[in-house]
């Protein structure tokens, strides 16, 4: 069997809105290899877009899975619920920062956790009004885009967006927006465009996915809680792909002296099974009538299982502290190429979230295109990597911080000949 025939196939069988990265098809996987249906290996460093932090098959959530596919597969937790669904929102209501009561519900995709967000905020607060901001990602549901500070090419050609949705910029200092600058841009929403007193609630990325890996200043994000308190507003961070021991916490918001009051959680959750979450205070949580909240498929058994299983690795194999240790291995050695890569702007990134952002050799304008140039070069010796950014030109890294040692230098290794390579194309 071929890649390129395979492609072919798709190309005739599946909608050309479903992008895909790369054209490799993968035929098996372990931890933080890949192997396509070639026969080829590649080193994974995009992890799903973030979904397996834990590693690819990692044998505690297998076995969690195949555990529960002896029992049962499917009910309907708001038909026949089960104890392990109950059992997982304890873990996340305790582990969650905020010194209040918290309650869960399950969900099955980032963007459900995202619209369940809302809905709960608008609910409990009597207000319809949302504030996100630019570079945001939040999901392809139309609340999801309405949310989103990224046109192409999630909003183009969809037509209008749910109303009550306002925009303010993300503090990028690189960019050329300072702190000062979002809060004013903020402040004047406040008197040019929405009430306050209409705002349900400011949701944001504690560090942007899609926008770039941009880190929320921690001024930035305590300003953001004073200004939520002040006006009754509440606090949403979107977890979705910062969670679960990825910036070296188990969510990105204990790097800072504040709690959300609502927090939303996928990916990494359940280790490639399909689960969602969205942690709250429990007087918010339950201000939804039953029946208000939930769907078919919310908690799944399988994807629940292997979440417990997830939670247990992170805790037995200190995840959180191999985080550091591995996105420091890769910040310095993007940092010994500095000099002979003017191409290299910033790098960035807790824990193992990581980025490498690229412009011309001035410095002055982004280079989507060597970004581009060193993803290409680096599948090709065997490196799958993923760009971001709202120019397109960075490399975020999301590796499995399960990597074993001699694959983390061997990508290492992969990742320097290709950005030196891109200097020669």
């Amino acid at each position: 069997m071929k890649n390129s025939a395979i492609s072919e196939r798709k190309n005739h069988a599946i909608s050309r809105g479903v992008g895909m990265t790369t054209q490799i098809y993968a035929d098996r996987a372990e931890n933080s290899e890949i192997w396509d249906v070639e026969g080829r290996r590649y080193i994974d460093f995009a992890g799903g877009i973030a979904v397996v932090n834990t590693g690819h098959r990692h044998p505690k959530v297998i076995e969690a899975v195949k555990a529960q596919l002896d029992r049962f597969t499917h009910t309907c937790h708001q038909v026949v619920p089960y104890e392990n669904y109950v059992h997982l929102a304890e873990r996340l209501n305790a582990m969650l920062p905020g010194r209040f009561e918290k309650k869960t519900i399950f969900a099955t995709t980032g963007a459900e956790a995202v619209e369940n967000a809302v809905k709960i905020a608008r609910h409990a607060t009597g207000r319809q009004a949302v504030i996100a901001f630019t570079g945001a990602f939040h999901g392809r549901t139309f609340m999801g885009m309405a949310l989103t500070g990224k046109v192409q090419p999630y909003k183009a050609g969809f037509g209008a967006m749910p109303g009550d949705v306002f925009h303010a910029p993300f503090p990028v200092e690189l960019h050329g927006v300072s702190v000062a600058d979002s809060l004013a841009a903020l402040d004047k929403l406040f008197k040019a465009d929405v009430d306050p007193a209409r705002v349900a609630a400011i949701i944001l990325e504690p560090v942007q996915g899609e926008g770039g890996f941009y880190e929320a200043p921690r001024d930035f994000v305590s300003a953001l809680r004073r200004i939520c308190d002040q006006h009754g507003i509440l606090l949403i961070a979107d977890e979705v792909q910062t969670g679960f021991a990825r910036t070296g916490k188990m969510f990105a918001m204990e790097h800072h002296d504040v709690a959300p009051d609502i927090t939303t959680m996928a990916k990494s959750l359940a280790g490639g099974f399909p689960l969602s979450a969205v942690t709250g205070r429990a007087e918010l949580m339950d201000s939804p009538n039953p029946g208000g909240l939930g769907g078919t498929y919310a908690g799944n058994p399988l994807g629940i299982a292997a979440a417990h299983a997830v939670l247990d690795v992170i805790e037995e194999e200190k995840l959180c502290e191999r985080a550091e240790t591995l996105g420091s291995r890769l910040k310095q050695r993007l940092v010994s190429l500095r000099d002979d890569v003017p191409e290299i702007v910033e790098i960035r990134g807790p824990g193992f979230m990581n980025a490498v952002e690229f412009n011309d050799a001035t410095k002055k304008l982004p280079s989507p295109e060597f970004a581009n140039a060193v993803r290409l070069k680096a599948l090709d010796k065997g490196l799958i990597l993923l760009t971001c950014g709202v120019y397109a030109n960075v490399i975020r890294f999301l590796a499995p911080i399960t990597i074993q040692d001699n694959v983390m230098t061997e990508a290492l290794d992969i990742l320097e000949a290709s950005i030196r390579e891109a200097r020669t194309a």
